[in-house]
């Protein structure tokens, strides 16, 4: 046997634990197998691939942020503009309380002018005449005018004469011996009391009656 048939016949006896075996398959950046590329070419693809997704999730982010704070500078605008309107608001509701209030006020003294002038006109006649009866009448009727004047302005007077005695609207001011029919009634009126509305102007000055 030649020495070359030797050395091919001491190849073909080696056991399976002295076969030198190279793992040549390669993979893809998607982790396909792909024959003929080592490990090392797929790693650049999975690196890039990844590298690409986080630019893209921070431009996401960063246009996420960006529109916040065009939402909250919208909102802030809105808010500055709603809080000028409401004061621009207020302030015209209270020219208007106050030019309402100038307007009532002046038409309430417009309507005391004409009793002035029968003020005026009873102080006159009484100084020309000497009587008591002309005078009474001209005070009488000024006194009138002024009550209706008071009662037109939304003045009402309080009933007192034969009423109940209620403290909440009468004073009393004197007591007086009646009948048990008079009991706590109001037989006498010193000072005529008014409100206006639901509010107490002066309350009427009364005598009440008391039973034994």
């Amino acid at each position: 046997m030649s020495e070359q048939e030797r050395e091919m016949e001491s190849q073909d006896s080696a056991g399976p634990d002295e076969l030198n075996v190279t793992d040549n398959r390669k993979f893809s950046a998607d982790g396909e197998r792909q024959e003929g590329v080592s490990p090392d070419e797929t790693l650049p693809p999975i690196v890039a691939k990844l590298e690409e997704e986080i630019r893209l999730e921070r431009e996401r982010r960063e246009a996420a942020e960006h529109k916040l704070v065009g939402v909250q500078a919208k909102f802030d605008e809105m808010r500055a503009e709603i809080e000028k309107d409401t004061a621009e608001m207020r302030q015209r509701m209270q020219r208007n309380n106050e030019q309402r209030m100038q307007i009532e006020k002046a038409e309430f003294l417009a309507a005391l002018l004409p009793i002035l002038d029968n003020i005026n006109l009873a102080v006159q006649a009484a100084r020309q005449e000497s009587s008591v009866d002309n005078l009474l009448a001209g005070v009488s009727g000024v006194a009138r005018l002024f009550e209706q004047t008071l009662v037109a302005n939304g003045v009402e007077p309080i009933v007192s004469i034969g009423a109940t005695f209620d403290p909440e609207l009468h004073e009393a001011v004197d007591l007086v011996a009646v009948d048990s029919d008079n009991d706590g009634k109001i037989v006498g009126e010193f000072a005529k009391g008014y409100r206006f509305g639901d509010r107490l102007l002066r309350p009427a000055k009364v005598q009440v009656g008391k039973s034994a």
